[in-house]
């Protein structure tokens, strides 16, 4: 009984549910017709309004940058080489990485016992030889006195003979006195003969002793330059790398030792594409001693110099394309050989022109240009240089209207736009944006740079400085954390 009661209840309330529901699906299709019967009433459209950030063209003049990368090199660098092979006995005080050296300076020497013995050899031996010069001289000064003494012997046999001749013809001499004059005459020219022989003999001495002499004084030259070449000057003032020797160590002749560069005549060699070298030779063809800057990232300071072009490779080289050029620096502190640097080539100035960021301009040279009731307009202009993120274009009659910085596929010919205009001032103000440093992260970025070893002592000690203010640039602050990993 109990359970048909309860059976009976939950029947009746699955009823009421069932009806409950059928009466509010009626009532929700009723109102559906209702709508769909009423009449559409047109929603007003409003138009979208784009903002925008605008640029004023200004003309003016502009000197084109070229923008490239190259490498610092020195204009003088010799390789340092032993002249003389041994072991090396005595080296320089600043003979290591990175010594300075004085031009003149000794550099090392090479142990000179073999050289200086060779030359006390050569001197013995070139006194040798000048005392056979002057034995062999004294020789022939008597050697001429015989043939002067043998010479006046046989005239007075000639005379003799003259005089036992004249004796004969008057008839008081006899002819075995003028035969044994004779012969005494004969005697006499055949002494003063062999006299002249040893006077030729004499002279032939003299001339083998100066011989003896002059190769003995070459012998002991000889000698005198292997003596120093055990000795090593350096040629210039300059800085020592890849240092090969210690004191003890033993060279060979013409072994590389190390190398000497002077740091103070740096030139920095680049390469520009073919079109840009175009722009910076004249009509002869010649290439323009333009100036360039030459910048060096240090965390956050740039080492900068100003340099000139001087000349350029003779050849484009194996697998390289553009021109490569060099050019002297002036003033390059801090700046090494090796360093990595951006270097910016200054053109001929432009006149009548103005500088427009490059998402101003489309690949077909266009720009949206802000017209009446703030709707963008179709303009051209004529692009002359693009350098960076910016562009050169001449300014004619666009001058002094506002151009649209940055296009998207949103902009276009007639669309109304709201022109923002404080841009620049916001770069500014990011640019020179600074910031207070806690004790610690002070002092965390004060022992990165002071452990720095790539970085110059001069640029360090800049960097030191400005992080010693209470206040201290963001974007210094920002690239430092960043080599830090920080």
């Amino acid at each position: 009984m109990r359970f048909l009661r309860r059976s009976l209840v939950g029947l009746f309330l699955l009823c009421v549910t069932l009806g409950v529901l059928a009466y509010a699906g009626q009532t929700l299709y009723a109102a559906l017709q209702a709508r769909w019967t009423q009449e559409d009433r047109p929603r007003p459209a409003r138009e979208r309004v784009f903002a925008v950030n605008v640029v004023t063209v200004e003309p003016g003049t502009v000197t084109p940058e070229m923008t490239s990368f190259g490498e610092i090199r020195s204009r003088r660098t010799l390789e340092v080489r032993a002249t003389s092979s041994g072991t090396v006995v005595e080296l320089a005080e600043g003979f290591e990485d990175g010594g300075r050296v004085a031009a003149g300076d000794l550099l090392l020497r090479v142990d000179p016992s073999d050289a200086q013995s060779a030359l006390d050899v050569a001197k013995t031996d070139l006194d040798e030889a000048q005392a056979e010069l002057r034995e062999a001289r004294a020789a022939l000064l008597l050697a001429r006195d015989d043939v002067a003494s043998a010479q006046d012997q046989a005239a007075l046999r000639s005379q003799a003979l003259e005089r036992q001749q004249s004796l004969q013809q008057r008839g008081l001499g006899t002819e075995a006195a003028v035969e044994t004059a004779a012969l005494a005459e004969s005697a006499a020219k055949q002494a003063v003969l062999s006299k002249r022989q040893a006077l030729a003999q004499a002279e032939a001495r003299v001339n083998q002793a100066e011989t003896g002499v002059a190769r003995r004084q070459i012998a002991l030259a000889e000698a005198e330059r292997r003596l120093a070449e055990t000795s090593l000057f350096a040629e210039f003032a300059g800085t020592l790398s890849d240092v090969t020797v210690v004191e003890g160590g033993l060279v060979q002749n013409n072994e590389r030792v190390a190398q000497l560069v002077d740091p103070d005549l740096l030139e920095v060699t680049f390469r520009v594409s073919t079109s840009e070298y175009v722009r910076l030779i004249d009509e002869d063809g010649k290439l323009r001693p333009v100036e360039v800057d030459v910048s060096l990232d240090v965390l956050g300071l740039d080492l900068t110099a100003k340099g000139r072009i001087s000349r350029e490779s003779a050849a484009v080289g194996a697998g390289q394309t553009g021109r490569q050029l060099f050019a002297r620096l002036t003033e390059a502190k801090g700046f090494r050989p090796g360093d990595f640097v951006t270097v910016r080539i200054r053109e001929p100035e432009l006149g009548g022109v103005a500088l427009l960021p490059a998402t101003a301009v489309d690949a077909a040279g266009m720009v949206l240009v802000l017209g009446d009731e703030d709707r963008l307009e179709v303009a051209e202009v004529e692009v002359l240089r693009r350098q960076g993120d910016d562009v050169i274009v001449r300014a004619g009659a666009l001058a002094g209207r506002e151009v649209v910085a940055a296009r998207s596929p949103l902009l276009g010919e007639g669309i109304k736009v709201r022109a923002l205009r404080s841009g620049a001032e916001a770069a500014a103000a990011d640019e020179l944006e600074m910031v207070e440093l806690t004790d610690e992260r002070r002092a965390k970025l004060v022992a990165f740079v002071e452990a720095s070893t790539r970085m110059p002592a001069e640029a360090k000690a800049r960097v030191l400085d400005q992080l010693a203010e209470k206040q201290v640039p963001a974007k210094m602050v920002a690239r430092i954390e960043a080599r830090m990993g920080g």
